[in-house]
């Protein structure tokens, strides 16, 4: 399978592309941002948008918020920095770790904040993921619309035009360059978010199985709510210089912010998606179809930044990805599947030339907070279609 010779991307992520060199786009991406953009500048019209909403309505901006790295950092960013009035809303996707609780409690007071949290009924959730893991291979299809619909729905409710996203996907991808100043509105949230599924078309596959009205924060709002608002839905590192391991160590001296253990990621990256439980479960999901998982992605952003040589990141990447994870049972026995009919369910997505092979796996380690995880049985609760007798 073929890598970016500066980098570990390789040829199976989304939107790739390599130039004669053999360097991936997002590499020369990150050579534009840090040789060609005009950050004084980008900060001038970051000064900009916050005089035209500063003071005008109830809340100067919506920060949408899960309490791991970035969010937290672009909280503090805009309360201590901008001086901005924000409200904070969090989707609650039923994963979020025991220790998240504990920070966010701290952050928020400590920052001084309202707060506004929607979690959908699990039941309904339940569907979502098993369906969305049959027909696309990911289960998250609930988290990436409903944190991305669903906040702005919070916007047209509380009239605010004005949202705070986090870094560009630029970083990571090339959906978007840093040259187009990406928006965070309804053609990137299909092109990038809904995996082209629709809550209307996740109602009609879902076959009565929950109602239409339990879908609307699925949907994105009208468009003629977004544009009466005129809402401006705006990456954060659009505008100014991001940095992931400067964020984390701010929002850690600031705010006493803390990492923690996450499955498959090497522990020098204890800030990495900390907050939650279903997060190995996903990477590993990836790997499977794709042959690469979170090292492979944090490895290759050291790279880029001169913090890592290839030959020490293809070293760390084989001890760290692809091991099934410890939480595999526990996330199995939630959407009531067998380890079997996961492999199953993965096989037609897997993007050549990559081919997973099951034999030789090894179960990554226990995390110390897994004992604490919700074990709320639902075995006498069925999830999906109807079983016939032969099942």
């Amino acid at each position: 399978m073929r890598k970016c010779t500066r980098c570990l991307t390789p040829e199976t992520v989304d939107t790739i592309t390599y130039d004669a060199e053999g360097v991936c786009s997002v590499c020369r991406q990150v050579e534009f941002k840090q040789d060609k953009i005009d950050w004084a500048d980008r900060q001038r019209q970051l000064d900009a948008i916050v005089a035209e909403h500063k003071g005008k309505g109830l809340y100067d901006c919506i920060v949408p918020y899960s309490g791991g790295k970035d969010s937290v950092f672009q909280l503090y960013y805009i309360i201590k920095v901008l001086k901005l009035k924000p409200l904070v809303v969090r989707y609650n996707h039923w994963g979020y770790r025991p220790k998240v609780d504990e920070l966010n409690t701290s952050v928020f007071k400590q920052l001084g904040c309202d707060v506004v949290e929607f979690t959908p009924n699990f039941h309904v959730v339940r569907e979502l993921m098993l369906e969305s893991f049959k027909r696309r291979g990911d289960f998250c299809w609930h988290c990436h619309t409903g944190i991305y619909s669903g906040v702005m729905h919070m916007a047209v409710r509380f009239e605010v035009p004005l949202l705070f996203w986090g870094e560009s996907t630029a970083e990571y991808h090339s959906w978007y360059t840093f040259e187009e100043m990406e928006e965070v509105d309804e053609k990137r949230f299909n092109r990038l978010m809904n995996q082209g599924i629709t809550a209307d078309d996740m109602f009609e596959f879902l076959q009565g199985r929950v109602e239409r009205r339990d879908l609307w924060m699925f949907d994105y709002p009208k468009r003629k709510d977004l544009i009466k608002l005129k809402v401006q839905s705006i990456c954060l590192g659009n505008y100014i210089e991001w940095d992931t391991k400067a964020n984390v160590a701010l929002i850690e001296k600031e705010l006493g912010w803390k990492g923690q253990e996450v499955e498959g990621v090497p522990p020098e990256y204890d800030y990495e998606k900390i907050e939650c439980t279903f997060q190995g479960m996903r990477d590993y999901s990836k790997y499977v179809k794709r042959g690469y998982g979170r090292a492979n992605h944090l490895l290759s952003i050291d790279i880029r930044n001169g913090r890592k040589t290839r030959e020490e990141a293809l070293e760390i990447e084989a001890q760290y990805d692809g091991k099934r994870p410890a939480s595999m049972d526990w996330f199995l026995e939630q959407i009531q599947m067998t380890e079997d009919e996961f492999y199953k369910y993965l096989e037609p997505h897997q993007v050549h030339p990559w081919k997973f092979d099951r034999k030789n796996l090894e179960t990554g380690p226990v995390l110390p907070d897994f004992d604490k995880w919700d074990r709320t049985d639902l075995s006498h609760i069925p999830v999906g279609p109807p079983k016939t007798p032969a099942e």
